[in-house]
């Protein structure tokens, strides 16, 4: 009989709800760091439990603000609750650039409260390649929802829809020709809408507008997106917020859609897994060796493009594996 490996220490204490192991571990997961392979696989089947609600939208419309006033409503609730904001990267070091800012009010001594700031390192869609894996380390502790704020970068982080089942697109008022510029990306993933700050004038037009945009979108489910106003200054609209995201969520459960859309994540995990490890193997391959020093030479000396430099490399070092029909 084929016994199972020891339980790795650093997984006991997670699921311990050591906090501090669970910081050192999200920091090597954000790292990239291999050693924590063995960690994860042996938390693995104690995931899949809590609600991964995705918020995003554009830089300034008070997504973090709007996190906050959720995480209050849930606490009140009883609910455990992680949050992970994705932040913009610096160019320099890689690092999270707003990450060291007071994001949300939380009482240090709430251990029903983890929050953490991840950098985007450059991800197009504004999250991190760890996202995933830090999501599950928050379930895994025993957080039962799961709160995850996209960088905003760009318009709109499209790829939230690949990690969160419910996805909340937050706009403001006076946003109706970059709702029209983002429709389709907004449209893909956008389970419930939020106009924050509906204290500010032209929201109840705003909100119209987005109603009347989802009656005319076809979509690929037969859910039909909520349009909710909020507003993080006078308190109003939180609620309402919350029981939209639980609506979708007891749709997706009674529907069926939930198991199917999370294979889909699961599929889009493991090939993104793939292409970075062969990516990675791939470059270090080649990365200093006199191949490329030959190639470089050459582009250097403007006898080739990078382009045809990187085309050679492929050809050479691809190409030649491939099967022979």
């Amino acid at each position: 009989m084929r016994r199972r490996p020891p339980v790795p220490a650093a997984a006991r204490a997670i699921l311990a709800r050591d906090r501090l192991a669970l910081a050192r571990l999200i920091t090597k997961v954000e790292n990239r760091d291999h050693g924590v392979a063995p960690v994860l696989q042996a938390l693995y089947p104690h995931t899949g439990r809590a609600a991964v609600i995705g918020l995003t939208g554009p830089l300034g419309v008070g997504k973090s603000s709007l996190v906050n006033s959720l995480l209050q409503l849930l606490r009140k609730a009883g609910k455990r609750v992680g949050v992970i904001g994705v932040d913009p990267s610096s160019p320099f070091s890689g690092g999270s650039v707003l990450g060291d800012r007071i994001r949300i009010d939380r009482d240090p001594a709430d251990t029903g409260i983890f929050f953490r700031s991840m950098a985007s390192r450059g991800h197009p869609g504004g999250l991190a390649a760890a996202t995933r894996e830090v999501v599950r380390l928050l379930d895994a502790f025993g957080m039962e929802v799961v709160l995850l704020e996209t960088a905003g970068t760009g318009q709109v982080d499209v790829e939230i829809g690949a990690v969160a089942s419910t996805n909340v697109v937050v706009l403001v008022p006076h946003l109706g020709d970059e709702v029209q510029s983002l429709k389709a990306g907004l449209f893909e993933i956008a389970d419930v809408f939020c106009v924050n700050k509906c204290d500010l004038p032209g929201a109840d037009g705003a909100a119209r507008y987005l109603a009347e945009l989802v009656g005319l979108t076809p979509r690929s489910d037969a859910w039909r997106p909520r349009v909710v106003q909020a507003s993080t200054v006078l308190g109003t609209g939180i609620d309402e917020l919350w029981a939209a995201v639980e609506a979708h969520e007891a749709y997706l459960r009674t529907s069926g859609s939930f198991e199917k859309g999370n294979r889909t994540r699961l599929e889009a995990e493991v090939l993104e897994l793939y292409r970075e490890r062969i990516l990675a193997g791939a470059v270090a391959q080649v990365e200093g060796s006199p191949e490329l020093r030959r190639l470089l030479d050459e582009v250097e000396a403007r006898r080739l493009d990078p382009r045809a430099a990187a085309d050679s490399l492929y050809e050479r070092n691809h190409a030649r594996r491939r099967p022979r029909s």
